[in-house]
């Protein structure tokens, strides 16, 4: 499941790997307290050690790209970082996981009418995203507004071609079992207390920029300490108060600095948020999903495993990707 979320991240960003690898894990280590916590932990720190790379990965990353700060291509020098950054604490977390195989299930799965289309639209909007940006200066959120379109567009064509059966009605089965495709219903289901946090922590980030309490943050940490102690402190503070707001900040700061610098703290907001749990969007949905089995207890158990992974990532970084 690590190595799966590692390159999941990268597509379908984090804290949506998170969410989608939980699900498998709560059906395979059913009852399997230890076994869900530890294999929660490695899917939180291979999420966002896969999505540091990517700027589609991480909500971070994204905001570095949209700012025009580092160009598409360059976020993937971070690849290698991120993959020492993973298998560090995975490798010594290996060690822990309890011995056995589960149960198999014998239920048949089977992928619904359109699923392999959206799919593909899914692909198309990140190609948009990226065209619009790269080739035609055009904010990438325009790119996934498009992609929009174009499932409400094949949600449309769903919606008039399906065939109505028994099991749609309340009499039959498990309601919503062979419903019609509706987009709507899906863009509802969305996590909109979530966007509200992230809508409000800018709107406090951007007024502390205002009345100029980052300038002079920006100064002590990035005149004082030098930009390589500060951003490796930004993958700190990013373990305690979540990286999103932390990396607001630093944008709202504006330091001047080199692309490898841009570059490493790009990494370690991104993968500093897995010391702790509360630290990354990813390690904040899982608590939520295997409530009473993945806690920030358990999670500060491995926590020294995963800051030496952090350490490691940021020194093969200095090494490969430094002038």
């Amino acid at each position: 499941t690590g190595i799966i979320s590692f390159f999941l991240s990268p597509i379908i960003d984090n804290m949506t790997t998170a969410l989608v690898m939980s699900a498998v894990i709560l059906a395979v280590g059913r009852g399997n307290v230890r076994f869900v916590s530890i294999a929660c932990i490695n899917i939180v720190v291979a999420a966002n050690a896969g999505g540091a790379f990517s700027p589609f990965g991480d909500i971070t990353t994204l905001m570095v790209w949209q700012k025009g700060i580092l160009d598409f291509h360059v976020f993937f020098k971070l690849l290698i970082p991120s993959v020492v950054n993973y298998l560090i604490p995975a490798t010594i977390m290996s060690f822990a996981i309890p011995q056995g195989r589960p149960a198999s299930g014998e239920a048949v799965v089977a992928m619904k009418r359109g699923s392999v289309a959206i799919m593909f639209l899914f692909a198309c909007t990140i190609a948009t995203a990226v065209s619009f940006h790269n080739f035609l200066g055009l904010p990438a959120f325009l790119g996934m507004t498009t992609g929009l379109a174009y499932l409400k567009f094949f949600g449309y064509y769903l919606r008039k071609t399906h065939v109505p059966l028994a099991s749609d009605s309340l009499a039959y089965g498990e309601t919503g079992d062979v419903q019609a495709f509706d987009s709507f219903r899906e863009v509802a289901r969305a996590e909109w207390d979530t966007l509200l946090f992230f809508f409000g922590v800018i709107m406090s980030v951007g007024g502390l920029g205002f009345i100029g309490y980052l300038d002079i943050l920006s100064a002590y940490l990035y005149t004082e300490l030098g930009a390589t102690t500060a951003n490796v402190m930004v993958g700190v503070i990013s373990a305690v108060i979540d990286n999103i707001p932390v990396m607001v900040a630093v944008l709202q700061m504006q330091p001047t600095m080199d692309t490898t610098q841009w570059l490493l703290v790009t990494l370690t907001a991104g993968v500093g948020g897995s010391m702790l749990s509360i630290g990354s969007a990813a390690g904040v949905a899982l608590m939520g999903q295997a409530r009473g089995m993945y806690t920030f207890f358990r999670h500060l158990k491995w926590t020294p495993a995963i800051a030496l992974g952090y350490a490691a990532s940021i020194w093969v970084h200095m090494l490969i990707n430094g002038n």
